[in-house]
C-alpha cells in the first residue's frame, strides 16, 4: 500500500506542477506571441478543457481496461503534450499541448486514484487521499519554480526533460504489483450513481471548490494589482494559501475517516461564504490578503471529503472506482472552467463584489442542502458496513 500510495502521489504532483507550470510564462507568450486577455485565458483553460473532454474516456478506460493501462495512457499523453508544449511555436499548438495535458491528466487521476481506493481499507480512504492532495496541492507549488526554469533555462529543454519523466513513470507503473481487473461498466450501476446522495453530491462538492478557485484566481490578482502589488508579491500570497492547503489536505482527510465526510464539509462552507462575502466588501491589500489565504483554505477543505464521498457512493452502488473518478474529473473541469469565465466576465460587467457576493450564496445554499435531514440520513450509509 505505501508504494501505490507513493506512486499516486508522484503521479498526482507531477500532474499539476505541469498545470501550474504556465503560470510565470503567461507573461512571456502573451509578449511573444502578442496574446490578446481572451486568448491569454483560453490558454489558461486549455487544461480544464481537456480534463472534461477525457474525463468519462479516462474513467470509462479505468474501469475497462484496468487502473494501470490508464495511467500508462496518461502518462503518454502526458509526455507528448510536454513535448508539444516545448516545440510549439504559436498560440494553437501550445493551446494543442495545455488540451492533451488536461485530457491525459483525466485518465491519470482516474486510474490512480481507483487504483489506490479499490487497494485502501475503507477506514483509511480519508487519510489516503488526503496524502495525495496534499502532494497534489505540492506540486501546484512547485509548478511556477518549473516555468521559472523555462523562462530561464529555455522551454525547449524542461519540457523535454519532463517528457523523459513521463517515461520514466510508465515504467515505475508497469512495474508495480497487480491493478483492479478491468470490469464492463453497468448502465445499471451508473443510474444508481447519480440516484446515490453520496455520488451526486460529492461531485457537486468537487465542482463547487474548483468554481470556488476560479473566481478567486482572476479577481484575487487583479485586485491587488490595481493597489500597487507587483507579480512575485502576488505570487507570495498564493503560495502562502498552497502551502497551507497541502499541511491541512492529510489532516482533513483523517478527521473525515474518524468524524465522517460531512463535519469539515460544513465548516468549510460556513468559512466559504464567510470569508467570500468579506471578500465581496473589496477591502485594501492588510485586510484583503489574509482573507484570500484563509478563503483558500476554506474552499480547498472540500476537496478531500468530495474525494471520499464519490467513493463510498461508488462503492455502495457497485460503480468501479475508475469510472467514478472519471466523472469526478469532469465534475472539477465544469467548475474549473465556469469560475474564472463566469466571474471575470461579471466581474467586468458590474465589478467585483457580485461574483464574490454569488459565491457566498453559493456556499451558504450548499451548507443548507448538507444541513438537510434527507442528507444527513443519506450520509447515514457510509457508517453501514458494505458488502
Amino acid at each position: 500500500m505505501r508504494r501505490l500510495l507513493l506512486l499516486v502521489a508522484v503521479l498526482v504532483f507531477v500532474d499539476t506542477m505541469l498545470f501550474a507550470a504556465l503560470t510565470p510564462l503567461l507573461p512571456h507568450f502573451s509578449d511573444e506571441l502578442d496574446l490578446s486577455k481572451t486568448r491569454a485565458g483560453a490558454l489558461v483553460a486549455a487544461y480544464a478543457a481537456g480534463a472534461l473532454v477525457g474525463g468519462l474516456p479516462g474513467g470509462f478506460a479505468a474501469a475497462r481496461l484496468g487502473a494501470r493501462r490508464a495511467v500508462v495512457v496518461g502518462l503518454t499523453a502526458m509526455g507528448l503534450a510536454s513535448v508539444g508544449f516545448a516545440l510549439a511555436g504559436g498560440f494553437w499548438a501550445l493551446f494543442a499541448s495545455r488540451l492533451l495535458q488536461g485530457a491525459g491528466s483525466a485518465f491519470t487521476w482516474a486510474g490512480a486514484f481507483g487504483w489506490l481506493l479499490a487497494a485502501a481499507p475503507r477506514d483509511k480512504r480519508g487519510a489516503l487521499i488526503g496524502s495525495a492532495m496534499g502532494a497534489a496541492i505540492f506540486g501546484a507549488l512547485f509548478g511556477p519554480v518549473v516555468g521559472a526554469a523555462a523562462a530561464l533555462a529555455g522551454r525547449a529543454l524542461i519540457f523535454c526533460a519532463l517528457a523523459g519523466l513521463a517515461a520514466v513513470l510508465i515504467v515505475l507503473t508497469l512495474r508495480l504489483g497487480n491493478s483492479p481487473p478491468g470490469e464492463l461498466p453497468s448502465a445499471a450501476a451508473l443510474l444508481r450513481a447519480f440516484r446515490n446522495r453520496q455520488f451526486a453530491g460529492g461531485l457537486a462538492l468537487m465542482a463547487l471548490p474548483s468554481l470556488l478557485f476560479g473566481i478567486l484566481s482572476v479577481l484575487g490578482p487583479l485586485h491587488l494589482s490595481s493597489a500597487g502589488w507587483g507579480a512575485a508579491a502576488i505570487g507570495a500570497v498564493w503560495l502562502v494559501g498552497a502551502a497551507l492547503e497541502a499541511v491541512q489536505a492529510p489532516l482533513v482527510g483523517r478527521l473525515t475517516d474518524r468524524r465522517g465526510r460531512l463535519l469539515p464539509v460544513r465548516v468549510s462552507l460556513a468559512a466559504a461564504t464567510v470569508l467570500s462575502l468579506g471578500l465581496a466588501a473589496d477591502g485594501r491589500p492588510l485586510v484583503y490578503v489574509p482573507l484570500i489565504v484563509l478563503a483558500a483554505m476554506s474552499y480547498g477543505v472540500l476537496f478531500t471529503p468530495a474525494f471520499a464521498l464519490i467513493a463510498d457512493g461508488a462503492e455502495h452502488v457497485g460503480l468501479a472506482q475508475g469510472m467514478a473518478f472519471g466523472f469526478m474529473n469532469a465534475a472539477w473541469a465544469v467548475g474549473a472552467m465556469v469560475g474564472p469565465a463566469a466571474g471575470g466576465a461579471i466581474a467586468g460587467a458590474t465589478g467585483d463584489w457580485i461574483p464574490f457576493l454569488l459565491a457566498a450564496a453559493v456556499s451558504a445554499c450548499a451548507l443548507v442542502a448538507v444541513g438537510s435531514k434527507h442528507e444527513r440520513a443519506a450520509v447515514a450509509v457510509e457508517r453501514v458496513p458494505t458488502r
